[in-house]
């Protein structure tokens, strides 16, 4: 069917579950569309060989009459560092090449009893140790389809650039500071970072259980061209689950004020008149939709982002040795940048950083009392290459998406919408709301997209030289 790959992921489901069109049509239209524009993206690693006979199965359940879920049919992509059974779990580099899979991680199997189809890996930079890029040393670069720039952002890059390009309806990726949502801003889509403990998900790499603020801070997290789409995806990923001890019940919550408070330049390092302008634009659409928006700063932002860069570097550079063996001087560059500006610490400098963190995220929760809704940036930059890497457009990247980091660190959940489209690239704002409330991030979301949107997918995706 020409065309069905534009469509978003409650279209889909509706039509599938209806008997409307076949999860076979879907999932060919998209293997159809990948064939067209991944070649010059190159968003996709591998591609699922059992998604039609997948599909095949949920079209045979429609037509028994038999239930199937709100996303049936609906084409996925699993980002290169979370387990699809049955192929290997690469993380991008030669050392993982052949670290096939047991058994799908938990959000893949949430999706698939949702009626989800994944239908392929997607590109992630090294060990997913990238700022604003996605080039791999297996699968090499993934290419923005919007063209201003090169980058998709990272380090979720194949499965922005696979949504935004129509390849997906929904990106399976990660999130340790930004990961889903600078490549939902730099691609014009949309992105949930959960709450710690949101989803369950399972983290361990060749059978090792993580270190703590790898226990604490990566969060899996869907892409998706529209916000009704993340919700569903949402509905579909959240709950308890036996591999993950972190993961919590889902829970409504009862109605909170709509109060907003609007950070434009988090802890006051600067940020772009572009980027200003966004999210005064989000926050007049928010105005119209009946939000109550002051200009407020989260509390100990400085604090979160020594406490998140402390825990992060000391537990690294204890593997340091190991694990730079399996990158290359480029791949390496971001985390040894990390490592000079904010040096590993010792014992009782990184329990201070723990003890620091507590301290945040209670201050954190008072401030949400007030003010339920932050509105600011993914990224206080306009999108732009650090190519060739060096250490002041690294920083420049590191310091750019700052609130991300600290909402990362406190561990609250976070949707970025796009916005805009200036000189060809688009642009976006992030709403953080209150921990386990990713309803109050989803609703007010919807309303800044209601007001501001822009086109997706991308009819003729276009890439930088």
């Amino acid at each position: 069917m020409d065309g069905i790959w534009e469509w978003s992921a409650a279209a889909v489901g509706r039509a599938v579950g209806a008997g409307e069109v076949s999860a076979r049509e879907v999932i060919e239209g998209c293997l159809a569309r990948i064939d067209e524009v991944d070649p010059a993206v190159n968003a996709i690693t591998v591609r699922f060989g059992e998604a039609l006979a997948e599909a095949d199965r949920i079209d045979a359940r429609v037509r028994a009459g038999e239930p199937v879920g709100p996303l049936a049919g609906v084409p996925f992509t699993v980002k290169e560092n979370i387990d699809v059974a049955g192929y290997a779990t690469t993380h991008g580099v030669p050392h993982f090449r052949d670290a096939v899979a047991g058994r799908d991680a938990p959000p893949v199997r949430r999706l698939r009893a949702a009626g989800a189809v994944p239908i392929g890996h997607s590109n992630m930079p090294d060990l997913a140790l990238a700022g604003n890029t996605t080039v791999s040393q297996l699968f090499g670069e993934t290419r923005n389809p919007w063209g201003a720039i090169r980058s998709p952002g990272g380090t979720s890059g194949g499965d922005g650039a696979a949504v935004a390009s129509g390849m997906a309806a929904i990106g399976l990726g990660n999130d340790s500071g930004g990961s889903v949502r600078l490549p939902a801003m730099f691609c014009g889509v949309a992105a949930l970072k959960p709450s710690y403990g949101g989803i369950a998900q399972d983290h361990r790499v060749g059978g090792a259980d993580p270190t703590p603020a790898s226990q604490l801070f990566p969060v899996d997290g869907p892409i998706a061209r529209t916000v009704e789409d993340l919700g569903l995806a949402f509905d579909a990923l959240a709950g308890t689950d036996p591999a993950d001890p972190r993961a919590v019940p889902r829970a409504a919550g009862p109605p909170l004020p709509r109060r907003v408070a609007l950070c434009v330049d988090p802890a006051g390092l600067g940020v772009d008149p572009q980027i200003r302008a966004e999210l005064e634009r989000a926050a007049a659409a928010l105005g119209e939709a009946g939000y109550e928006v002051e200009e407020a700063e989260p509390p100990r932002l400085a604090d979160a982002l020594a406490a998140y860069g402390t825990l992060i570097t000391t537990e690294f550079g204890l593997r340091w040795p190991s694990i730079r063996r399996l990158l290359t001087e480029e791949s390496a560059q971001h985390m040894e940048l990390s490592m000079a500006r904010r040096p590993p610490a010792d014992l009782e400098g990184y329990l201070a950083a723990s003890a620091t963190r507590f301290g945040v995220m209670r201050e954190w929760d008072a401030f949400a009392q007030r003010y339920p809704l932050v509105l600011g940036p993914v990224y206080t930059e306009r999108p732009f290459d650090v190519d060739p890497f060096d250490a002041e457009q690294g920083l420049r990247a590191m310091l750019g998406m700052r609130l991300c980091t600290a909402t990362t660190c406190v561990g609250v959940p976070a949707v970025a919408v796009p916005t805009g489209v200036v000189d060809g690239q688009p642009l976006g704002v992030q709403l953080i709301g209150p921990r386990y409330r990713e309803d109050v991030c989803l609703a007010a979301a919807g309303e800044v997209e209601a007001r501001l949107p822009i086109p997706a997918p991308i009819p003729e995706p276009r890439v930088a030289g």
